[in-house]
């Protein structure tokens, strides 16, 4: 039997702080190297201007064995009203090979990428944070926010979107479900200036940051990612940070905020101070001073995913949640 889990269901089943919990064990299991994630495979589909990647992984410690699929389709809103975004991910039992789940790819992938950045929260914010800056009010700065309150004890956040009226809802509905004073500011600099820790969540091809704005001992989670050749951070931030990554080899192979400056000279490939799953491990320290910026940047992983879904199988099995279809 397949167990199918709708976004409904697993919106049932998750919570931020066990999917934390097993995204930390996940890069723990990385750097152990007790992980196979070959990179991402990616399929141009230029006759629909759509890209669709294959994510696989096993963690061999938590026996976690999934793949995920995840397209881009820019017309798919304007052409058919569905989302440009789409995803689905397939939980296998690495004893037998059996399909265990499908599951609907779009929420866990925000709930594991909120989660990574909670965990990068834990280990290199400072303790005594407790001003949230946020730039872009979609639905990833929910999650993220929602994992960063679960690693420090936030009392005030300021958000900022560049499409009027977004940062208002936000404030609205995250503020009732958080039970934070959330402020929606009118630019993006208001947001930053006083924030213990800074999330960008944005779609952005050009920088949304500028790093004269940021305060010393301030923590980034940077996780918007358009390729290559788009950035949300300037040159001047990155260049200023202790810069954490998810996998050096990805960072460096896809993602732009890092790509660029190297580019433009600004730093090398040798800036990257860590990956995360060193830190968690102990093998690199996180934050050592008050007054160090320190700055997560996640492209996003397959054991993120592989985690996460084999945490909600679990969960859905014991809350009796989803639907059960026969293959064989």
């Amino acid at each position: 039997m397949v167990l199918i889990l709708t976004k409904m269901d697993l919106e049932k089943v998750l919570a931020m702080k066990e999917v934390i919990e097993v995204v930390e064990g996940a890069f723990a299991q990385l750097t152990k190297g007790i992980v196979k994630m070959p990179l991402r495979a990616m399929i141009d589909v230029d006759k629909y201007k759509g890209f669709v990647l294959y994510m696989p992984a096993y963690l061999e410690g938590s026996d976690a064995l999934a793949v995920k699929i995840v397209s881009l389709y820019e017309q798919n809103l304007e052409k058919y009203g569905l989302p440009t975004i789409l995803a689905t991910i397939q939980l296998n039992d690495p004893k037998t090979g059996m399909p265990l789940a499908l599951m609907e790819g779009g929420y866990i992938t925000a709930m594991r990428t909120g989660a990574a950045s909670g965990v990068a929260t834990k280990y290199l914010a400072r303790e005594n944070s407790r001003v949230v800056g946020i730039i872009g009010a979609g639905v990833q700065a929910r999650m993220q926010l929602w994992a960063v309150r679960e690693a420090r004890n936030v009392e005030k956040v300021f958000v900022y979107d560049a499409v009027a009226g977004r940062a208002r809802g936000y404030a609205e509905e995250m503020s009732k479900r958080l039970e934070v004073n959330i402020i929606p500011v009118s630019s993006a600099e208001k947001a930053v200036r006083e924030a213990d820790i800074l999330i960008t969540a944005t779609t952005a091809k050009e920088p949304v940051l500028n790093g004269n704005w940021l305060q010393p001992g301030t923590h980034i989670n940077a996780i918007g990612w358009m390729g290559r050749d788009a950035r949300e951070l300037d040159s001047n931030t990155v260049k200023g940070a202790k810069l954490v990554v998810d996998s050096k080899e990805a960072a460096l192979a896809e993602c732009g905020d890092i790509l660029i400056p190297i580019r433009e000279g600004v730093i090398t490939k040798d800036h990257i101070y860590a990956e995360l799953g060193e830190v968690v491990t102990g093998r690199k320290a996180g934050r050592v001073s008050n007054n160090e910026i320190t700055l997560w940047k996640s492209v996003g992983l397959a054991i993120q995913d592989a985690a996460t879904a084999k945490l909600a199988y679990q969960k859905a099995q014991e809350m009796n949640v989803g639907r059960e279809i026969k293959l064989l």
